[in-house]
């Protein structure tokens, strides 16, 4: 199972971080890979939550649908693949810190993406992602940290 783990520190609350990043329609103005996003499930958020969403990877685009298996505000996240062509699980986990926040992105995936580009293709495919994660992280510290 492929794993991509990236981190950055955010010069702002941990809540602040929080209060943006559970904002579905904010996840597209800084997550490369995302093309949309948006919460299906009336409720507010939090276990059982579910959001639909588009990915784009290596070019080919991916429909989701994720739900909420933990969710404790200001401190860590996680959502798991309900539907979609292939699973994943991701895990947003927040820690105040000298400076602000640190925030730590994590996505567990099918081996070859559910079968999209084989396993052998997992190496490609998960140094590829990282870049993008990681890009995606820097580029939104950089949207938090100049909001001010």
């Amino acid at each position: 199972m492929p794993v991509v783990e990236q981190s950055v520190v955010i010069s702002r609350p941990a809540s602040e971080v929080w209060d943006f990043i559970t904002t579905p329609e904010n996840w597209p103005t800084w997550e490369s890979s995302i093309v949309e996003c948006d919460q299906v499930t009336d409720n507010p958020i939090g276990v059982g939550t579910r959001w639909h969403g588009v990915t784009r990877i290596l070019g080919k685009r991916f429909d989701w649908m994720t739900e909420f298996t933990e969710y404790q505000p200001a401190k860590v996240g996680t959502s798991k693949s309900v539907e979609g062509k292939f699973g994943f699980t991701a895990t947003t986990k927040l820690e105040e810190v000298d400076g602000g926040t640190l925030f730590t992105y994590r996505v567990d995936s099918e081996s070859g993406l559910g079968g999209v580009f084989g396993k052998l293709a997992d190496p490609i495919v998960t140094k590829a992602y990282s870049r993008t994660m990681r890009a995606s992280l820097d580029n939104l510290a950089d949207l938090l940290n100049t909001d001010n």
